[in-house]
């Protein structure tokens, strides 16, 4: 599976305004659970219960909060690009300010784990970042990652 095949054009939010983690955490629950057939609480409680274990930020400005869910079919993604960087506790104490969600299947360990290399990949590409941060529209957006997949 391809990151860019996790993403939708109405699932990628460009120049958002929040300001903290929990905001954020909140903001991404409240965009999957329509779609997904589930209930806002349990998304928002798994997102927060994966960063007390430890920060998904991975620095160098980048997050990927994520959630294993029972009963779910496929992968989910949401992303994010914040006006402001926000607080993400990462391991290079450097601010968030793009973030790719991610909602996966509770029994699909080796897929969750392929996204989360193959976002990492892409993510610590300098210029891709850069990119990604001068686009305007959630179709640039697309295509920079589907681009940086290549």
């Amino acid at each position: 599976m391809t990151i860019s095949a996790l993403l939708t054009t109405d699932r990628i939010f460009v120049n958002t305004d929040i300001t903290s983690k929990k905001k954020l955490l909140e903001f991404i629950a409240s965009q999957a659970p329509s779609k997904l057939e589930l209930a806002e609480t349990t998304l928002y409680c798994n997102l927060l219960d994966r960063e007390r274990l430890g920060s998904t930020g991975l620095g160098k400005g980048f997050a990927v909060p994520h959630a294993r869910l029972a009963n779910l079919d496929s992968a989910f993604g949401v992303f994010i690009k914040l006006n402001q960087a926000i607080n993400f506790e990462a391991p290079d104490n450097l601010p968030v300010d793009l973030v790719f969600a991610i909602i996966i299947p509770e029994q699909a360990t080796d897929q969750h784990l392929q996204i989360l290399s193959a976002l990492a990949k892409i993510f610590s590409q300098p210029d891709v970042c850069d990119s990604i941060r001068q686009a305007d529209s959630s179709e640039e957006i697309v295509k920079l990652i589907d681009s940086a997949e290549q």
